[in-house]
């Protein structure tokens, strides 16, 4: 897997194994960490001081903001009605489709093996739990967990909803 050259990256950014990522048209801000079995595709920002562990999927149109932490195995995706083929049944082409657009604001987290759909925002210092599929936006500060994603705290309180430690025993 190569790191193309039309990759951008900021300075002291550590690849952990660069023979083990796929970067292209991507922009990776100063000081951030990836790990192996990356991709981060064309059109993708990563901010400075983030951490994109391993086995992640950044796809097309995914802003990510500085010190944001993805864990292992997240998913972005970026259609939201994905065919591969038109309506006459030629192979889709990127004339054919819209990319929407996806932001995980300042200092977020989100959760190994968490799915992101298109066209939601995780606000600022917003957790989502491992698993979690996120379907809407998250608030800044929220804690989400489940299938869908729902908010069950805020960090702020720095204590679990009953909700999220009922979830959190049974998974």
């Amino acid at each position: 897997m190569p790191i193309n050259d039309d990759v951008q990256l900021g300075s002291s950014v550590k690849i952990f194994h660069p023979d083990l990522v796929n970067l292209y048209g991507c922009v990776i801000g100063d000081d951030t960490r990836i790990g192996a079995f990356v991709e981060i595709q064309k059109n993708v920002i990563v901010g400075s001081k983030c951490k994109i562990s391993s086995h992640s999927f950044l796809c097309e149109g995914v802003f990510i903001d500085d010190e944001v932490f993805i864990g292992h195995g997240v998913m972005f995706t970026n259609d939201l009605y994905p065919r591969a083929t038109n309506e006459d049944s030629s192979l889709k082409t990127d004339a054919d489709w819209d990319v929407v657009k996806t932001r995980v604001k300042r200092c977020a987290s989100i959760g190994s093996n968490a799915t992101i759909l298109p066209g939601v925002t995780i606000g600022e210092k917003a957790i989502v739990g491992a698993g979690a599929v996120v379907t809407r936006n998250v608030p800044d500060y929220a804690i989400v967990v489940g299938v869908p994603a729902c908010v069950v705290g805020d960090v702020r309180d720095r204590t679990l909803s009953s909700e999220m430690a009922t979830h959190s025993l049974s998974s």
